[in-house]
């Protein structure tokens, strides 16, 4: 069983070096809550809407990154974050959804396009497990 992340719970990109917050927009009236927050879904992935920078980025497939390294002859030279989302959350709930999309748990993951794994590294008020 794992936890239902919701609104502001913190998360972490293995190619940044700073921690952000899960931003839920509520989309409607039938949006969940628990404990007062939104659970987010799927959905909730969207750069700089959902998903805020991690910091300084490491990940030498990032342009920025790549850029900056070959002007450091060969020496990583990291960059601002700026997350670039290209597809939705995986391992998420399949017994509850919100707004008709699964709703992510402490063991979702969302992969960024320059390599960057972001995880739930704190989930915010979810004192009831999922499944």
């Amino acid at each position: 069983m794992a936890y239902y992340v919701c609104n502001r719970s913190q998360l972490k990109c293995s190619m940044g070096d700073a921690t952000s917050n899960l931003c839920v927009n509520p989309k409607g009236m039938a949006r969940l809550f628990l404990q007062g927050k939104d659970i987010a879904n799927i959905t909730d992935c969207k750069p700089m809407k959902n998903i805020f920078p991690f910091g300084q980025c490491q990940s030498i497939l990032n342009p920025q990154v790549a850029a900056a390294t070959a002007a450091n002859w060969g020496k990583l030279q990291p960059m601002p974050c700026m997350p670039k989302i290209p597809l939705k959350w995986i391992g998420f709930s399949v017994d509850v959804k919100a707004l008709g999309w699964p709703v992510l748990t402490e063991d979702s993951i969302l992969m960024c396009m320059w390599g960057g794994k972001i995880e739930v590294n704190y989930a915010v008020n979810t004192s009831i497990k999922g499944r």
